[in-house]
């Protein structure tokens, strides 16, 4: 049974573009929808792409480095399973594939948590927008895996910045 801080995790079978992205996942692999019709990849995984509306899509191996966004402090636990971790980050990374596409305020931006080498919340004073990052993956168990991310040691672009104490 898959499972996250002991909770069932329960993907619907009618709910294949889920299934598919976690069992990348489960492999190690950040796999991502790539439209057929338009070209352009996509976050969240869904049946129709958001920019033509086209349902033909074919799932796609992307690197897994991006640049921290944005990002937000939890502080209070809204389910009691996350209640050990407080307080953790939940970022929004832009991936390296697709950024300013399809314009220059648009890219490919996916949400996950950011943990740090022992998979734990990374600590607060570490957190920056314009930070490096790479993909991690959490084992659920039944092949399916959850993506996350964790500092990486490339140069940022950027001065980074930080949510002001």
């Amino acid at each position: 049974m898959a499972e996250y801080l002991g909770l069932t995790v329960d993907i619907p079978a009618n709910d294949p573009d889920h299934i598919e992205y976690l069992q990348g996942a489960g492999e190690g692999r950040l796999v991502l929808q790539r439209c057929s019709d338009c070209n352009l990849l996509r976050y969240p995984p869904g049946p129709a792409c958001p920019y033509c509306q086209s349902l033909e899509r074919e799932w796609e191996e992307v690197s897994g480095r991006g640049t921290i966004y944005s990002y937000e402090i939890v502080t209070q636990a809204i389910n009691p399973a996350y209640r050990e971790l407080v307080p953790y980050a939940v970022v929004l990374v832009e991936l390296d594939e697709q950024r300013g596409v399809p314009d220059e305020h648009e890219a490919l931006r996916v949400i996950s948590s950011l943990v740090d080498g022992d998979g734990a919340p990374e600590a607060e004073e570490n957190v920056a927008i314009g930070a490096r990052v790479e993909a991690e993956f959490a084992d659920l168990g039944d092949g399916l895996g959850l993506p996350r991310f964790r500092l990486s040691d490339e140069t940022p672009e950027h001065e980074l910045w930080q949510f002001p104490s």
